[in-house]
């Protein structure tokens, strides 16, 4: 029997120049850095699967803005990825949850030197993440 591809959520919530990352604690991509995200559950809102699993894995609430964009993972099981900017309370310190080994707040030129999952930063800059955070971090030093 022909399975469909496995529908999932992602996060890019962005503070103070840093992204929040979790290091996968089981496959797929375990030991790999990537944004906190994971399935979405028979019945449930892509918005709720996205706070949920944010919660799950980092122990921070987060408000979900808009969408960020969409990829695939092809291969057995095929992904479909959709990924929503949001936003976290000023204070919220991230603690590793259910699947993930880690989880923190990156600083966006540390990005680049950790073991991240494949296309992590070709999709971030495709989509201008990177870019906007960087110029409102700049932006928020100068006031």
């Amino acid at each position: 029997m022909k399975r469909g591809p496995v529908v999932a959520v992602g996060a890019v919530v962005l503070k103070q120049g840093a992204l929040l990352m979790v290091q996968r604690g089981r496959e797929p991509a375990k030991g790999q850095w990537s944004l906190p995200g994971g399935r979405v559950e028979h019945g449930e809102y892509l918005v709720d699967a996205v706070a949920r699993e944010v919660k799950e894995e980092t122990g921070i609430d987060i408000e979900v803005v808009e969408l960020a964009g969409i990829f695939e993972v092809p291969g057995d099981p095929h992904f479909v990825v959709l990924d929503y900017v949001a936003t976290a309370a000023e204070g919220a310190h991230p603690r590793p949850g259910e699947d993930a080994a880690q989880a923190r707040w990156v600083p966006l030129d540390e990005i680049s030197e950790l073991d991240c999952t494949p296309r992590l930063m070709e999709t971030l800059a495709a989509w201008e993440v990177l870019a906007a955070a960087e110029e409102d971090s700049a932006g928020s030093t100068q006031e």
